[in-house]
């Protein structure tokens, strides 16, 4: 399939391929939408199988962002970028300020931040050599790593789905299967276990294994049987497409709320997770707390400031909820369609914006 028909009907403003031979970049940037805002999404470094591969999970992930922003009310658009290659063996400084480069060129179209396989400290290399970059060190004026208050977040719509299922948003003795420890994973489990849930994890990672038992007291399952395991919420933390054709008749759960991207394979699991009373938290509502501490970053970053809108995730899920009872369809197509309609009013206001300076200007 053709770049062209990859990204075709689907409303993307500009996909980028990024070369640099001597350091060995090879990235793309997806911008899908600027609609509402510069396009800001993180970077995801990982050693994809071929360019498709990586093209179609950069469009996916793009898209996803679009969403994010506008359902969590901030004056973003969507985008993302991905370097392809093992993170472990070839990143270095030469290849992300190559990288950094090629982010300068869009003139602040596109924002970057952190992602699955780069870190902080990534940010702060690619940060000499463009200023579109959030995320980054205290030295930069950055909020740091965004995990932790991704993870706050994750938690803050937990608790929304626990108050809908089972009338209480107390975690207390709430079973818990967790599915990936990263770093979002992680400071998820610290705080599901200081709220008193009972949390079982599962990870492709040895280490990241040991260090949430060792830190948090938790148990293990194997990996491949961690979303099979009976449990009042299942907590997707890893990467996307966890649900799909073969897993969807496996969950033995009522809740689906975790951190992952991209959860659903297709847009109809979300309608069948509704037809087996299965409660789902959209990805991108529940896990937009890092989107919105880094955004304060573009205001002058205050940690204060930044934490009490993403305990408004909370309030956010509970709307969807009720749009989704309310026109009798999943909280998955609810929370697009709410997404899609504050597209629709902000951009046009946007416009209306722009053309009213243009008119002013003759």
């Amino acid at each position: 399939m053709s770049v062209f028909e990859h990204i075709n009907g689907d409303g993307y403003e500009q996909v980028v391929f990024c070369s640099d031979d001597q350091s060995g970049l090879r990235a793309i940037i997806a911008i899908h939408s600027t609609a509402l805002g510069p396009a800001l999404g993180g970077t995801r470094f990982y050693d994809y199988r071929n360019e498709e591969e990586a093209l179609v999970d950069v469009l996916r992930l793009a898209k996803g962002m679009t969403y994010k922003a506008a359902a969590a009310g901030l004056d973003l658009g969507g985008g993302k970028a991905v370097i392809i290659g093992d993170h472990t063996r070839i990143k270095n400084e030469e290849l992300l300020r190559a990288y950094g480069r090629f982010i300068e060129t869009l003139g602040g179209r596109y924002i970057t931040a952190e992602d699955v396989g780069t870190a902080l400290d990534d940010m702060d290399t690619v940060r000499r050599e463009t200023r579109w970059v959030c995320g980054c060190s205290h030295t930069y004026g950055g909020s740091g790593d965004p995990s932790p208050v991704t993870a706050y977040g994750v938690l803050q719509g937990i608790k929304a789905c626990v108050l809908e299922v089972f009338g209480s948003a107390e975690l207390k003795d709430k079973t818990v299967a967790l599915q990936g420890v990263g770093k979002v994973g992680f400071a998820l489990c610290g705080y599901l276990v200081e709220e008193g849930a009972q949390v079982t994890i599962g990870d492709i990672s040895v280490d990241n294994l040991a260090r949430a038992v060792s830190t948090h007291g938790v148990e293990t399952r194997p990996l491949g049987e961690i979303h099979t395991m009976e449990a009042d919420i299942f907590a997707p933390c890893a990467l996307g497409g966890g649900i799909n054709d073969d897993t969807i008749s496996e969950f033995r759960c009522r809740i689906i709320a975790g951190a992952a991207n991209n959860q659903l394979a297709r847009p109809e699991h979300g309608d069948k997770l509704r037809d087996l009373g299965i409660l789902y938290a959209p990805d991108f509502v529940i896990n937009a707390g890092g989107l919105m501490n880094v955004e304060d970053e573009l205001r002058g970053y205050d940690r204060e400031r930044a934490m009490k809108r993403v305990e408004g995730i909370y309030k956010q899920l509970q709307n969807i909820f009720a749009l989704a009872s309310e026109r009798r369809i999943s909280t998955a197509r609810a929370a697009e369609e709410y997404a899609e309609e504050r597209i629709r009013k902000i951009s046009r206001i946007r416009l209306l914006r722009t053309t009213e300076y243009g008119t002013a200007g003759h």
